[in-house]
């Protein structure tokens, strides 16, 4: 029986709001048993940490046995590893430190086939599950990140790219260009003021707003309209468990302190 899991765009489109898992351990145990704790969708992040492409391919294989849909966070804006991506069966691709209209059109262009894009065909892994070249349209998602204030003067230009599904705000980059210290500084006006302005747009122009989130911070986002929010990572909560259990062994009990790598 073919893997298969109900896409991120299926998801959206069903006006669903989409929670998902971030994973920075090389593990198709990991991400196996990640998928099966009912994310909406699950994030092999092969930017930052120890990850690589020939990991994210058995890791996405092992979401989608579990049940959810795999997206991937390419290291950089580059059309080869976008498309291989894709071509592994990711159902979305998140692309790092997109600033302007340019970038975004080049993120677009290599997420889809002519004559919407410029992708090169050849869905090696993902044409096993699907008659992919009817099936990808409307079911793989470009995701562009906005991180910057560069990215946040010319948030209208991006989200008027055709093409783009969705953007997602990566709170730690922001935070750094705004001034701040890496993570979410909610109550900081400028933060503040920055996620508002992104929210207020992206519902201007009909694009996903999505975020990198922790669980206590979930409800918030959602109340406040992102459509797609990260609610922890592998590592993140693994280390708090472990803490956790550590904590009741030793007679101390647990803060519950949550914290967000990015």
């Amino acid at each position: 029986m073919p893997m298969t899991a109900t896409t991120i765009c299926e998801q959206w489109r069903e006006d669903r709001t989409t929670l998902g898992c971030w994973l920075a351990i090389p593990s198709t145990v990991t991400a196996e048993a990640s998928a099966r704790c009912g994310f909406d969708y699950v994030c092999v992040d092969t930017q930052h940490g120890p990850l690589d492409f020939s990991d994210s391919v058995s890791m996405i294989q092992a979401i989608l046995l579990g049940g959810s849909s795999p997206i991937v966070r390419v290291p950089r804006n580059e059309p080869g590893i976008i498309g291989k991506s894709f071509d592994a069966g990711a159902h979305g691709v998140i692309v790092p430190m997109v600033n302007t209209a340019a970038e975004a059109e080049q993120a677009v262009s290599a997420s889809r086939y002519a004559p919407r894009g410029a992708r090169s065909w050849g869905p090696t892994v993902a044409g096993l599950r699907h008659d992919y070249f009817n099936w990808e349209s409307g079911n793989v998602a470009c995701i562009p990140m906005i991180e910057t204030t560069e990215a946040l003067s010319n948030l209208d230009e991006i989200l008027a790219v055709p093409g783009i599904d969705a953007i997602y705000v990566g709170p730690a980059d922001l935070s750094i260009t705004l001034g701040l210290p890496p993570g979410n500084n909610d109550g900081s006006e400028a933060f503040d003021e920055a996620l508002n302005f992104i929210l207020e747009r992206c519902t201007a122009h009909g694009v996903i707003a999505g975020i990198q989130s922790t669980g206590a911070l979930t409800p918030e986002r959602i109340a406040a309209g992102f459509r797609m929010v990260t609610v922890t990572t592998d590592l993140v909560a693994m280390r708090a468990g472990i803490n956790a259990e550590l904590a009741l062994a030793r007679g101390e009990g647990s803060s519950g302190t949550e914290s967000s790598l990015y």
